[in-house]
């Protein structure tokens, strides 16, 4: 994508995110919203300069923020929902459906999902996906093949990481084996899933093994990991005991973590600490989590598990909040909209984008689990990628989905247009 020598735009921008250089005067304080009136100057597809907005001078109806980051995804079953339903909405029923659906997808199905979901991602303002991908069956080699062309096709817009998703006991046999080293050439990570029961030898060996081939491999580890009303933190205890035994180097992120939130407090924080430790992250998936979690047959959940945000983050552990399933038998709803996971994560997780910690695991957090080279922060020489918003609020940016335009390495891109602007710059 080409750039344009320079260009500016006005608007409030949060202030958490800005970062000014050295000896620059401060910014104006921010308002009770964290946003602070800013111009934002590019040339050669790089901000250079970061300014207040002049005194008397009106601000326009625009709030500024870096394209943002999905971090937690299933591009290859997305939009599947009519054709493998989940009518009960529950993680058996998911299971099942998901299973009856990989047995009859097909190469061209999941790439049109993911040309599909991909499009829908760039419009409304995401620059980087984390997809999982299902790894193991009939399913599995169509899947990827799939998903490396959209990865390819949309590299330039879209920086698009691909997860090999399986069980954990698979990547000790020699299959896993061949599989890590054909994810690992393409850059991919290993992942798997660890629900209770989990306990006893035989799974700790697996995880064992599975730390050895990734360190070995360079590769890094993404697991759905306690994603249950039961069996609290049993699979984290089972990892953590793992990686006494078999310290690695590549990056660990724990996806869902959601039955941590049913320990005892003291416990928990025991927990964190182990997992800071251990340089474990989190991205945290309340949406999906509140819709398959705490269900019992006739009755309102009274409680739903879901990743402890607040107290991960006072323990020093890293935490991304992601969407997860869209449109499938995991979760009926969802378009990759990240300010629709905003709005709705608000509620669930009462997490407040006004605030810093509330903010980062929406923008740099996410960024940095996912290893990015740009993790979203304003600064002089940040790449100048912007998700500029018809609001001049967080209340108005959330209250329904807002007009959005896009600046993309210095490109602006009209909010009219943008669909004939993705065909036409298709490498």
């Amino acid at each position: 994508m080409s750039t344009i020598a320079a260009g500016q735009v006005l608007g409030w921008a949060p202030r958490g995110l800005i970062e000014l250089p050295q000896g620059q005067a401060p910014l104006p304080p921010a308002g009770v919203d964290g946003l602070v009136a800013v111009a934002l100057s590019w040339r050669n597809g790089a901000l250079h300069r970061i300014s207040p907005v002049e005194r008397n001078h009106p601000v326009p109806h625009r709030l500024l923020l870096p394209r943002l980051v999905e971090p937690h995804t299933h591009l290859d079953k997305a939009f599947s929902w009519n054709q493998a339903p989940n009518p009960g909405g529950t993680y058996t029923g998911a299971l099942e459906a998901n299973l009856h659906e990989h047995h009859a997808r097909t190469q061209l199905q999941v790439r049109e999902r993911a040309e599909r979901a991909l499009s829908m991602a760039f419009r409304q303002g995401l620059r980087a996906i984390r997809s999982h991908v299902d790894s193991i069956g009939p399913g599995a080699v169509c899947s990827w093949e799939a998903l490396l062309d959209a990865q390819c096709c949309w590299r330039e817009r879209i920086s698009l990481q691909l997860v090999a998703l399986g069980s954990i006991e698979h990547w000790s046999t020699a299959d896993g084996q061949a599989l890590a080293r054909r994810v690992s050439a393409a850059g991919g990570l290993l992942g798997g899933v660890l629900v209770p029961p989990c306990s006893g030898g035989a799974m700790r060996e697996a995880l064992v093994q599975l730390l050895r081939l990734a360190d070995q491999l360079g590769c890094g580890i993404d697991l759905h990991i306690d994603e249950s009303q039961t069996g609290p933190a049993e699979g984290l205890i089972q990892l953590l005991r793992a990686l006494d035994q078999t310290p690695v180097q590549v990056p660990i992120t724990c996806s869902h973590a959601s039955s941590l939130s049913l320990l005892p407090e003291r416990r928990l924080q025991r927990l964190i600490a182990r997992m800071a430790d251990h340089r474990l992250q989190v991205i945290a998936l309340p949406i999906t989590n509140a819709w398959l979690l705490g269900r019992h047959a006739g009755r309102s959940p009274l409680v739903r598990p879901q990743a402890p945000i607040r107290q991960l983050q006072r323990g020093g552990v890293r935490v991304a909040v992601g969407a997860d399933n869209v449109q499938d038998p995991w979760f009926p709803g969802g378009n990759f909209d990240p300010l629709a996971l905003m709005a709705q994560a608000l509620p669930l997780a009462q997490l407040a984008p006004w605030e810093r910690l509330g903010l980062m695991p929406l923008t740099t957090e996410a960024a940095r689990v996912l290893a990015l080279p740009w993790d979203g922060t304003l600064r002089v020489g940040a790449p100048a990628d912007l998700l500029m918003l018809k609001a001049a609020s967080w209340v108005e940016a959330l209250a329904q989905p807002p007009a959005r335009e896009l600046v993309v390495a210095g490109v602006q891109l009209p909010s009219s247009g943008s669909d004939q602007i993705l065909h036409t710059e298709r490498p």
